[in-house]
């Protein structure tokens, strides 16, 4: 599959900007481990190929194990993630899939997130999961590939 268009360079500025705002989330108090999964995880419910590889890679480079990565689609089942992972995937798949619910984000998952974060850490998660949402509709809009 070959890309209808490079974002990046079409709209540079704009590209930069998100840019910015990702460099920015790379050093806040949210854990890398729990970055790398959400950014998966919503890359995953929003189908974005380009942006399941590239959070795959970084997640292992950084050490995340196979197991979580693989298993992150399952993560309510599966038995390797946290309580405060669970908090931080179950806000990003609601805050992914707003327009499911017609209370947007449920209050029952902003407390639980909420009871696990600060208000700075809670502010990057937010942050986290509206950057990669923003950063997977280009992807999938343009049909970005997946690295090989």
């Amino acid at each position: 599959m070959q890309a209808r268009m490079n974002v990046a360079k079409a709209a540079s500025d704009a590209y930069k900007a998100l840019r910015t705002l990702e460099d920015h989330l790379a050093s806040s108090p949210l854990p890398k481990s729990t970055q790398h999964l959400v950014k998966l995880r919503v890359s995953q419910i929003n189908g974005c190929a380009f942006c399941v590889s590239l959070h795959s890679r970084e997640a292992r480079a950084e050490g995340e194990t196979e197991e979580r990565i693989w298993s992150v689609a399952t993560w309510r089942e599966a038995p390797f993630y946290t309580d405060e992972e669970r908090a931080a995937l179950a806000l990003a798949e609601a805050a992914t899939r707003i327009a499911d619910n017609p209370a947007g984000v449920p209050d029952d998952v902003w407390n639980d997130a909420a009871d696990h974060y600060d208000e700075e850490t809670l502010a990057a998660l937010v942050m986290t999961i509206a950057s990669i949402n923003a950063l997977n509709r280009i992807g999938v809009t343009v049909r970005k590939p997946a690295a090989a």
